[in-house]
């Protein structure tokens, strides 16, 4: 009998190297897009007056995300803060970008090889020598790895020890620049306008992770608990993760429309509820 069309996922169903394959080319077009899309943007963008043409009112979209997390400068010689840069690196708009786009061409041609040499003994389970996919285990080294890098974020990113900080603004987007954030650990750091929660959080979140990451790749899950959860079907697995970036995407959304220290005005504009509210006319009318 045939397979209805939605079973897609038995393509590789145990079969790690072609799994790995499908992920590594899912990367290469996210990546790609991103660095693209970055250097359109950068072709029409006109930086000549940034407090009156910013860039949320040139519809540009990739480019917030990117001066979000600390770059101003251009190759062109301008910067975001309208001041004139001479030497801006690689930690630069164009430089981030062509990046992306050369990261995009190094997992496609991973992406190819591990589709052709899938057959590796990595891959192979030691009691029967057929290739399996040990779900429990990869689930421990994604979060392992998810927390080490949300981690570093929080811990040198964000807090400026090994990298330039985050955009941080005031409620009128009037004082708006690029600089470390000190982690707030106390109930302010749970007011989402308040960028040291940003740290603080990511720092949690990260050596959560880490442990969670340990533990899984430590300890097997008992028997009926494994078949309870379906840990070892991969479409269980694929659902769980859809789960996972449908939430992100629900908190992302709502902070989007509400306003978070995470999405400065300056960069992505006033949000719905600023509009809906008159909240700059209020200001102006007090």
């Amino acid at each position: 009998m045939a397979l209805p069309w939605y079973r897609v996922h038995t393509v590789v169903l145990n079969d790690p190297g072609r799994l790995i394959s499908v992920h590594l080319m899912h990367t290469a077009l996210v990546a790609g897009w991103a660095g693209s899309m970055a250097l359109y943007e950068l072709a029409v963008f006109d930086p000549s007056d940034p407090v009156l043409n910013p860039m949320w009112r040139q519809g540009m979209f990739v480019m917030p995300f990117m001066t979000r997390l600390g770059i101003t400068d251009s190759w062109g010689g301008w910067s975001i803060t309208g001041e004139s840069v001479s030497n801006p690196g690689l930690w630069s708009f164009e430089g981030v970008a062509l990046s992306h786009i050369v990261l995009s061409g190094m997992c496609f041609l991973a992406a190819i090889w591990h589709w052709v040499y899938w057959d590796l003994e990595l891959f192979r389970d030691p009691r029967t020598g057929e290739p399996a996919l040990d779900l429990p285990k990869i689930f421990g080294i994604h979060l392992l790895l998810s927390g080490l890098l949300c981690f570093g974020f929080g811990a040198f990113h964000v807090t400026g020890l090994f990298g330039p900080g985050i955009w941080v603004s005031d409620a009128y987007g009037i004082t708006g620049k690029v600089q470390p954030v000190a982690p707030a650990w106390g109930a302010d750091g749970f007011n989402p306008f308040n960028p040291g929660g940003i740290a603080a959080h990511h720092i949690a979140a990260g050596i959560f992770g880490i442990f969670a990451g340990i533990f899984h790749l430590t300890v097997r899950p008992p028997q009926r608990l494994y078949r309870a959860l379906r840990m070892g079907n991969i479409e269980t697995v694929l659902s769980s993760s859809i789960s996972a970036v449908f939430w992100a995407a629900f908190v992302t959304s709502g902070t989007m429309w509400y306003g978070a220290a995470a999405t400065p005005i300056e960069l992505f504009g006033p949000t719905r509820y600023q509009w809906d509210s008159g909240y700059f006319q209020q200001e102006i009318e007090r």
